[in-house]
């Protein structure tokens, strides 16, 4: 029972809120300064500084830039203008945009908890001013965040497919169908949602093709940016990380340049947004990723697999508790963190009873994304309520209806892979 003591003190940390990242690390470091002294205090200092020294996390920067570049630059106003084109005139037009706004900004960021931040600032205020509440704003905002990894170029994507010698172009393709399979069911539940509240559509009626093609033609450079990016990472010219840095380069020259509204004097902004917003993501992950050490040295995933095997040989059966597994642990550790830390011990198992790697990513990236949105330690949960000023407890009442629907669309592609494995077969 004292291995689990540090997940007891995690608890109430919590609890008496204690800011997420410091009860990772102060569990944590409790572990190994109380429990096991077997390993001396300054090497887990070392790893906490060592997790930060990663050439996949340095895409967080500059994906994080690129989003506040975006803001400044025009980018982001035309990304909305166009969503809201196509999807204003629905029930819920704004919250609609919401979902739309993060598939086309999947392409571009690929991290959930940068997606979320985004539009906390920029389309929320919007949304609370057209009379939806600051709750159920954020709930949306959260929920519709997890498309961002799911769609190209996600970096939980890139780390699953280095863990399981998967091709990264697969696993590219593979995420394209359930990421608009997830925004379809989101735009479904907000719909019903929204017609319940009586939440008003932003236009009168269905934009014409005039008008589509001539908000098409304005934000043209702002949508054909993500495929700049996916096609340099598909044919080998930049890595993913790189792909990071090739977004601001563009989002500044389109902004300089094309719509001609980025002025220099932003570059203070930009830089101090990019700066807070990725140390606070980034001590998330460094913090998880300690907490992860703990789970790693006392073996607790690979305890907790072990159980898993032992209980049933049924495929089907596994399936269902590698969900059960994945929901629990994505409520606690960072989604690269938790795939870190699992994919390595579940691969095998998976593996060995016919179910497709590649299938299992996809199912796996899903649901830690899900668990980064549900309570007590989700992080796209802490963050949305964080920068809008919400209660987590109301959140939870607001993000209840979504994660019904997030579940069953788990549930589908957790038992009809060939959702997922069809674009991999058929193109490549």
């Amino acid at each position: 029972m004292a291995a689990f003591i540090p997940i007891f003190i995690l608890f109430i940390l919590f609890f008496i809120n204690i800011p997420i990242c410091f009860a990772l690390m102060g569990s944590s470091l409790f572990f190994f300064a109380f429990i096991d002294t077997s390993m001396d205090l300054d090497l887990i200092m070392q790893n906490f500084i060592r997790s930060a020294e990663s050439f996949p996390l340095l895409a967080i920067p500059f994906f994080i830039m690129a989003g506040s570049i975006m803001n400044y630059s025009g980018i982001s106003k035309r990304l909305m203008s166009m969503a809201e084109v196509l999807t204003g005139h629905m029930i819920g037009g704004l919250a609609q945009i919401n979902i739309v706004l993060s598939v086309l900004m999947a392409g571009i960021s690929g991290s959930a908890n940068a997606d979320a931040a985004m539009q906390c600032k920029i389309l929320v205020p919007e949304m609370v001013k057209r009379g939806y509440s600051k709750e159920f704003s954020g709930a949306i905002t959260a929920a519709s965040s997890i498309v961002s990894p799911i769609i190209p170029p996600g970096i939980v994507l890139i780390i699953y497919a280095l863990l399981s010698n998967v091709s990264v172009t697969k696993m590219f393709i593979a995420g394209y169908i359930p990421g608009l399979i997830i925004s379809i069911g989101l735009m479904i539940t907000v719909y019903l949602i929204s017609k319940k509240r009586n939440y008003k559509p932003i236009r009168a009626k269905k934009a014409s093709f005039k008008e589509i093609f001539k908000q098409l033609r304005e934000s043209i450079w702002a949508l054909i940016m993500p495929f700049v990016i996916i096609l340099g990472m598909r044919i080998g010219m930049f890595t993913p990380t790189e792909a990071g840095a090739m977004a601001v380069v563009i989002t500044t020259l389109i902004g300089i340049f094309i719509y001609k509204e980025l002025e220099l004097k932003r570059i203070k902004d930009i830089l101090r947004e990019t700066v807070l917003g990725t140390s606070s993501v980034m001590f998330i992950i460094i913090a998880a990723n300690v907490f992860g050490a703990y789970l790693s040295w006392e073996r607790i995933p690979y305890k907790i697999t072990e159980i898993l095997l032992n209980f049933s040989n049924s495929p089907n059966m596994l399936l269902l508790l590698i969900n059960l597994l994945l929901l629990f642990v994505g409520m606690f550790i960072d989604g690269g963190a938790a795939m870190i830390i699992l994919a390595p011990l579940l691969i095998p198992a998976a593996t060995k009873l016919g179910i497709d790697p590649l299938h299992l990513g996809i199912v796996m990236v899903v649901n830690i994304m899900i668990g980064g949105i549900t309570p007590p330690f989700g992080s796209m949960m802490f963050l949305t309520c964080s920068l809008l000023k919400v209660k987590i407890q109301d959140f939870i009442k607001e993000i209840i209806p979504f994660l019904i629907t997030l579940l069953i669309i788990l549930l589908f592609l957790t038992y009809v892979p060939k959702i997922v494995l069809f674009l991999p077969n058929f193109l490549i």
